[in-house]
């Protein structure tokens, strides 16, 4: 085989991205140089922040160009390699791209156990979610037993293991998610304390009914009217671990915040959340985890899409909620 598959952007879209934006192309698949390792794709993770990569506003990372390939990491099995650390055979996570054969230089790659967790775990779970999750928690939410806190996107990848870092801290963890099967998963098999539909006809009511007490910590996944009801019913000292507002993502204007004087007055924590920041915690975190996915007391959900042809359908469903759980693009055969 020399022939690869790569989606690559056409355009950039006006508010929300559709499927003729992208396409995808073919070309030969590349020789790795000194240092380098060719990998064969095996998952690739949709995220929410893939959003941002298709506008040329200023952000903390560059967009990709038009024309070029889309960004995503990816684990994969190493076909060829000019670099010591990597032979045929071994499985890493850490490849960046839309496409079915990658070039990647050596020391960002991460060699998977054979004997760990299952493949797709390392784009989820263990991989950058469930890292921002923990960095998030550990750095700005460090919530604690008594305490209140909100998680938003509650079914999401991120927002499943923030929950349940706030529940192993003793807090009082309430979720919302959207229409009543996530709901269900949240608090069944996550063990939120509860969790709000935030598709219910009177959103304000319910917040108020689930957190009588105002609220210590909110995980912020979502943005919009969930985030300008949340606002006023944070305590003194309460603080909010911005992660993302993937209901704004595809807004053309800014929408207006909250009155900010209310951080005055209960000395509120907002900090905003970038896990490459810490890469330290990547490794922190999958020591961590890694036990818990084995004796399933962490609980999480994938959702994979067979194909890379499907890839831009599914960024178009992550962005509107219709995925649930981890969502994952299977490009290859798992070696597994």
């Amino acid at each position: 085989m020399s022939k690869r598959q790569v989606v690559i952007l056409r355009r950039r879209p006006v508010g929300a991205p559709t499927a003729d934006i992208f396409a995808i192309e073919e070309d030969a698949i590349p020789e790795p140089a000194e240092g380098q390792v060719l990998t064969r794709t095996i998952f690739l993770s949709i995220d929410p922040y893939m959003r941002g990569r298709l506008s040329d506003a200023k952000s903390y990372a560059a967009p990709v160009p038009i024309g070029g390939m889309m960004e995503g990491e990816t684990v994969g099995e190493v076909i060829a390699s000019r670099d010591p650390g990597f032979a045929p055979g071994d499985v890493v996570v850490g490849p960046r791209g839309w496409a079915s054969h990658l070039v990647s230089a050596a020391k960002f790659l991460v060699k998977l156990p054979r004997n760990g967790a299952p493949l797709s775990n390392y784009l989820g779970v263990l991989g950058m979610p469930g890292t921002t999750a923990y960095s998030g928690m550990t750095d700005i939410g460090q919530p604690k037993a008594g305490e209140t806190v909100v998680i938003s996107a509650a079914s999401g990848a991120v927002g499943a293991v923030a929950g349940q870092l706030a529940k192993r801290a003793g807090a009082r963890v309430v979720g919302v998610a959207g229409g009543a099967e996530k709901c269900l998963f949240v608090q069944e098999t996550l063990g939120f304390d509860e969790c709000i539909d935030h598709r219910a006809l009177d959103l304000k009511a319910a917040l108020t009914d689930a957190c009588p007490n105002g609220i210590d910590v909110y995980f912020e996944n979502v943005g919009g009217e969930l985030q300008r009801l949340v606002f006023p019913r944070l305590n003194a000292f309460g603080r909010v671990v911005m992660c993302g507002m993937v209901a704004e993502y595809n807004d053309t204007e800014p929408r207006p915040g909250p009155n900010l004087m209310m951080v005055v007055r209960n000395r509120l924590r907002i900090q905003g959340l970038i896990v490459s920041d810490k890469p330290e915690r990547f490794a922190e975190w999958r020591a961590l985890a890694t036990p818990w996915v084995r004796d399933g007391s962490l609980k999480y959900r994938e959702d994979i899409v067979d194909g890379l042809e499907n890839a831009p359908d599914a960024l178009i469903g992550i962005l509107g909620g219709r995925n649930f759980g981890k969502l994952l693009v299977r490009v290859g055969a798992d070696p597994a």
